[in-house]
């Protein structure tokens, strides 16, 4: 049962902690989409936008590189937790990365993929497995004097807390994972390191069965009163608080929390467009920025980083494809001030992008062989991102034809427009006039950027908990395509 009210030594503890220190407002970028901005053109856009720290899911030698004496603050993402078995393979993979430490501004090193996920799907041995690799690379980084500057940690997610609240006060740790949750919460206070929690709005909205304008700061038209007369307006102070209370539960009501992600999709969700994430942020911003804090946490900086830089149309879930700031071609969706000022302004374009030839591949309109038509659909929507066509989205009004088309140019701009790529049996061509609709565009990518480098490795989904909403693609389509032979 959820505490009533705050012990007061608790309480005394979270006022002192206090400070003047300025909040850092931060952007993500990842490589999970098939066409991508080069590492150069990723750090000229951070700094052409005021942006001061950056979480890359990656630490590759060319991303690290393209960093290096831009004073823009870097958390990298060791992936791959397989590989370091050991505090002698941690060691290693620090000291391949000392020469950018050194000339650099690194601050995290993320270990593997929201791993509390992990014992949440009945997988305790992958958990304690990360766990592992966290301890032996902050030791490796502290053996490497870098300790105090570089800290080893996990990105946590509602999942792990337990569902159904109605207020903070009454958010705790699930309890299948509370006792690995208590041991890395010692292992980061020991090593003065932050906790990172990654938001989604959409998801914790949902989650909570909250009014859709409690997702907005200043705009809500609900109100959630809590314990000791902390009064809460918005998701962000919500989540926030409710995982102050679920820290001061196990005992670690000072550590510090960043957020780590958190952002609003621009499209594959029902109030996903670029003007509500434009308006989500309006206000989100200068919020953190301007030190009011949270009513657990006031006067607190809440350090935070938007997700993210660019969309990411690889990313299995299809929920997911649609957060960035930018399209492929470098221009921005919407508006927002990463300054956290609060400007009425669109970010700064990418340089140097280049875009394909204005061509697209279309379907012919051949309706004789249904069942030939419904496989290359399938084939060109598992190979590129259809994600757009579903209900709620921004080509959800498509006839069946142009779905069938959107799908097989989307194929074809994720193969750089190879020719060889617009086939589907003989149920395409290319052509040189724009199929787009006024609510739906076909996209023209960009030329083919840097592809090497990539690593991915999926989350693992918690049986039994909740999931991320997800765009559900498939029987939509066929079930569309379908309606062709009564067309």
């Amino acid at each position: 049962m959820a505490s009533k009210t705050i012990p007061f030594v608790y309480l005394l503890m979270i006022l002192m902690a206090k400070t003047d220190v300025d909040a850092v407002i931060g952007v993500n970028w990842g490589r999970e989409s098939a066409q991508r901005l080069i590492p150069s053109q990723v750090v000229d856009l951070l700094l052409q936008n005021g942006v001061k720290e950056a979480r890359i899911y990656s630490s590759m030698d060319d991303l690290l590189k393209a960093f290096v004496g831009s004073g823009i603050g870097l958390s990298l993402t060791a992936f791959d937790t397989t590989v370091l078995q050991d505090y002698n393979q941690c060691l290693k993979w620090v000291q391949r990365r000392m020469p950018y430490f050194n000339d650099s501004s690194v601050r995290r090193v993320y270990v593997g993929v929201s791993p509390f996920m992990l014992g949440l799907s009945n997988n305790k041995a992958g958990l304690k497995q990360n766990m592992k690799v966290m301890y032996n690379l902050q030791k490796a980084l502290n053996d490497a004097d870098w300790g105090r500057q570089v800290k080893a940690l996990f990105s946590h997610s509602s999942t792990e807390l337990k569902p159904n609240i109605t207020k903070p006060s009454e958010a705790e740790f699930l309890d299948e994972i509370k006792p690995e949750m208590e041991e890395t919460l010692r292992f980061l206070e020991l090593n003065n390191a932050p906790f990172v929690v990654d938001m989604i709005p959409p998801i914790e909205l949902e989650k909570y069965k909250l009014d859709p304008s409690f997702a907005f700061v200043g705009e809500s038209t609900q109100v959630i009163k809590d314990v000791n007369g902390a009064i809460y307006t918005n998701i962000f102070e919500f989540m926030y608080d409710a995982y102050v209370w679920a820290l001061i539960k196990l005992k670690a009501p000072k550590l510090k929390i960043i957020v780590g992600q958190v952002g609003w999709p621009s499209d594959c969700y029902a109030r996903g467009n670029a003007s509500t994430v434009e308006r989500f942020f309006k206000g989100l911003l200068p919020y953190v920025s301007s030190k009011k804090g949270t009513p657990l946490r006031p006067g607190a900086p809440i350090d935070t980083f938007v997700h993210a830089l660019t969309d990411e149309n690889k990313t299995p879930n299809n929920f997911m494809r649609h957060f960035g700031i930018y399209r492929s071609n470098g221009k921005p969706k919407f508006k927002i001030d990463l300054t956290g000022l609060g400007r009425d302004i669109y970010p700064s374009s990418a340089k140097g992008i280049m875009k394909m030839p204005e061509r697209w591949c279309v379907f012919n309109g051949n309706r004789a062989d249904y069942p030939m038509v419904e496989k290359q659909l399938k084939y060109a929507c598992k190979n590129s991102d259809c994600s757009s066509v579903s209900p709620g989205s921004s080509c959800s009004d498509l006839s069946p034809n142009q779905i069938v088309s959107f799908a097989f140019n989307m194929y074809f701009q994720f193969k750089f427009q190879d020719e060889s790529a617009c086939h589907f049996n003989g149920l395409s061509y290319i052509t040189v006039e724009n199929p787009s609709t006024p609510t739906c565009m076909f996209p023209i990518e960009v030329v083919r950027g840097q592809q090497e480098n990539y690593y991915y490795k999926p989350i693992p989904k918690a049986k039994g908990h909740h999931q991320s909403p997800n765009c559900v693609v498939s029987l939509f389509l066929l079930s569309l395509v379908g309606a062709l032979f009564w067309n």
